[in-house]
């Protein structure tokens, strides 16, 4: 590392315009492509959602795709008034003629007269597309809205449902970045006491969020990536962006003022905490590519979004900071700080007497604290073993959304159902096999928790059949969860003759398949990740129980995050307060991401302390003085960093998006409780009570294992710099401190 340090900080200028002129040619290079082309692809093969929809395909091209509703509401009178009538005739004749658009059924048509409520004050018109809602022009969606629109007056109120409308409203994630930037701004401003400084890690965080944007944008033309991809990137990259700077700061800061001049300064804190950031960061980005195993195209672009996030962020930290502070030079100090080295001469970086005096009082008292800790941490857990995995329905949307508003027109005049029916697609090879077929509805009609079916005339030599159920419940509710199962499992069976084949889809078909996919998928996942993340620990520290450890307590931490999200989202405490709608069940790909997110964080915490811990022990092989010693060191700046990413977390949980909700709380909580009982009480208490037992490696093991420095060599004191192992100064003025706590 201190060679590319030298490099930049010798070649300043060069550096700082590269970075410059590479955000200029992924800008070039988006706008060029046309910009960005989100997709949200499931890819389910094999599934019966997934066999339904290529059925459809094959047989009923003009109307396999996607499906929105034009949903009409007299707001006086009734909707089937003669003049209405006439307006909606005009208007869905135009929509019908809308590229892309394959079928149009309108609610006072020969087949429409369940699309109009008892109380004849809503109405509602199907239109149904010729591709899935990811193989469609946003033109066209916004060319049925805008058509759609014109019958807005007075005395009718109109809105348009469906996944695919849902394609116009994703909401804009500036303001909870605004948000976040300014919170660590304050955060480290505190901590600095320096505008120069403070602005070093904001610099650093946007260069790379934007670079990593842009590099998304370019993905999406070669790959399937979801819109909320850039967005759980965004606040990644944000917090691991500032995080990671604000490491490297730290140590600079603190080699200024030890005597160090601005060069090799820079030397020192990138051979240091540069180390660590390379270790942590490329854990995260290993966790994220993670996703790519399970097989979801839709997590795979999410995985690889945060994976490229992680990058920027690193590779900016690596190289743009000394550039910086070969620019900036000792101004990153404040004027005090500066007015004193000046005046003093160099001086020893301290740490916080107060986080000495905790680490005593933890180490004084490990038994009782660990059980309080342990008990604290499982009682958050609990909730997680009740979680439901599913999609939200549009009933969670923002209620100022059109998507939302219809929701609501259609689940008060026909019942939640209607915003989710499912579609039944059948192989019918006989005539014998359309009976059956027709049987099937007629049976289906009878079965609890079913509001209506449909079933479309058919031709004489049809050889596929489709039939529309209403679920009396809402798309994300159990009943209708039970009610596919209920269907798959014992009524299609039973009418499977004749070559009959029957297969339950439709988008909330899709959305279970995919949870239940996943869920047999989860516990491979987790285990790779925390092997992983064991290995990775074992090849820093050469030992057994630092690893295991951590994995336990990483577990803790994600469980307790994880808990309060279903405690929230899907208990519905305090979920409509957070403008994420009612209770329902936790977003299928939330645990994944998550998780992966977590492990990779929790690690770098875990690296920072430990690895404190670790130097003194080396240097005093005594193992209380060196967990006393490392956690005094590193208390302070764990906190203020995680203060950090909790409130660039919690900036997003009102971005007005459930899923996007869901992972910033569970992340923010999580790393609260990561940073103030994990890494301050847990496993300080822990390594007290292991003792030596800490640093224990087979031998057998310790030979095949290569050595990994994440820190670097240890240099000799020069010009006043502190020995590294040097016992903290307690009566010096707190200030941060870098991964090695000097």
């Amino acid at each position: 590392m201190s060679g590319i340090a030298r490099w930049c900080f010798r070649h300043r200028f060069l550096v700082i315009g590269g970075w410059l002129l590479l955000l200029a040619v992924l800008l070039g290079g988006m706008r060029a492509a046309g910009g960005a082309a989100f997709t949200e692809e499931y890819g389910l093969p094999g599934t019966e959602s997934s066999k339904a929809a290529e059925l459809m395909s094959a047989q009923f091209e003009r109307t396999s795709g996607d499906t929105s509703t034009l949903v009409l509401h007299a707001t006086g009178g009734e909707v089937t008034d003669p003049a209405v009538r006439a307006d909606v005739h005009k208007t869905l004749a135009r929509v019908a003629g809308v590229p892309q658009v394959g079928a149009v059924t309108g609610p006072f048509g020969p087949d429409g007269a369940a699309q109009v409520s008892d109380d004849r004050r809503t109405a509602y018109a199907t239109v149904t597309f010729t591709e899935q809602r990811q193989s469609l022009d946003t033109e066209n969606i916004q060319r049925v809205v805008d058509l759609g629109a014109e019958l807005r007056s007075d005395a009718l109120r109109v809105e348009f449902g469906g996944a695919v409308i849902g394609e116009l409203e994703s909401p804009s994630t500036s303001s909870s970045e605004l948000i976040g930037l300014l919170a660590a701004a304050i955060v480290m401003l505190y901590a600095f006491g320096s505008l120069v400084a403070m602005a070093v890690p904001i610099i650093a965080a946007v260069l790379a969020l934007g670079g990593a944007i842009l590099s998304i944008d370019l993905l999406t033309q070669v790959m399937s990536v979801p819109s909320t991809a850039p967005i759980i990137a965004a606040f990644i990259g944000l917090g691991v962006g500032i995080d990671y700077a604000l490491f490297i700061v730290a140590r600079y800061r603190s080699g200024l003022r030890a005597g160090l001049d601005p060069q090799e300064a820079t030397v020192a804190a990138m051979n240091t905490s540069g180390r660590a950031v390379l270790f942590a960061g490329g854990t995260v980005a290993v966790a994220m590519l993670g996703l790519l195993m399970l097989g979801f195209s839709i997590l795979s672009g999410i995985g690889l979004s945060a994976a490229i996030m992680v990058a920027f962020a690193v590779a900016v930290a690596v190289t743009l900071l000394p550039a910086l502070f070969a620019v900036l030079g000792t101004r990153v100090l404040s004027r005090r700080q500066r007015a004193r080295l000046t005046r003093e001469g160099p001086a020893e970086t301290g740490v916080s007497s107060k986080w000495a005096r905790w680490a005593g009082f933890v180490q004084k008292r490990p038994v009782p604290l660990t059980i309080m800790a342990t008990v604290l941490m499982v009682a958050l857990v609990i909730p997680f073993f009740s979680m439901r995995l599913g999609s939200s329905d549009a009933g969670n949307n923002p209620a100022d959304t059109t998507t939302r508003r219809a929701y609501d027109l259609l689940a008060d005049g026909f019942g939640p159902g209607h915003n989710g029916p499912l579609l039944l697609v059948a192989e019918v090879p006989s005539p014998r096999a359309g009976t059956a077929f027709t049987q099937l509805g007629q049976e289906i009609e009878t079965v609890p928790g079913v509001a209506s079916v449909q079933i479309p005339p058919a031709t004489p030599d049809a050889t596929a059949r489709t039939m529309r159920v209403v679920p009396t419940a809402s798309p994300q509710s159990e009943q209708t969860s039970d009610l596919i199962d209920t269907l798959r499992d014992r009524v299609i069976p039973d009418h499977e003759e004749d070559g009959l084949t029957v297969h339950v889809g439709g988008q909330t078909a899709v959305h279970k398949d995919f949870a239940s996919e996943l869920s047999g998928k989860m516990p491979l996942f987790v285990s790779v990740v925390v092997l992983l993340g064991c290995l990775l620990l074992m090849l820093a520290f050469r030992s057994v129980l630092i690893p295991l450890t951590a994995a336990v307590m990483n577990l803790l931490s994600a469980g307790a995050g994880f808990g309060i999200v279903v405690a929230v989202f899907q208990w519905g405490w305090g979920s409509s307060a957070l403008g994420a709608g009612p209770a329902g069940p936790v977003e299928s790909f939330l645990p994944p991401m998550m998780l992966a997110v977590l492990f990779g964080l929790s690690m770098d915490y875990e690296v920072f302390l430990v690895s404190r811990i670790h130097e003194e022990w080396l240097h005093t092989g005594d193992n209380d003085l060196a967990v006393r010693r490392g956690q005094a060191a590193t208390g302070q700046i764990i906190t203020a960093v995680a203060l950090i990413m909790i409130c660039v977390f919690t900036a997003f949980v009102f971005v007005g998006m459930r899923i996007i909700a869901e992972f910033g709380l569970g992340l923010a909580v999580a790393i609260l409780l990561d940073a103030l009982v994990v890494r301050t009480i847990l496993v300080p208490a822990a390594m007290q009570l292991f003792g030596k037992r800490n640093w224990y490696l087979p031998r057998a093991i310790d030979r095949i294992l290569p050595h990994v420095s994440v820190e670097g060599p240890v240099d000799t004191p020069t010009r006043g710099e502190r020995d590294p192992h040097a016992p903290p100064a307690d009566d010096r003025t707190p200030v941060l401190t870098d991964k090695r706590g000097a």
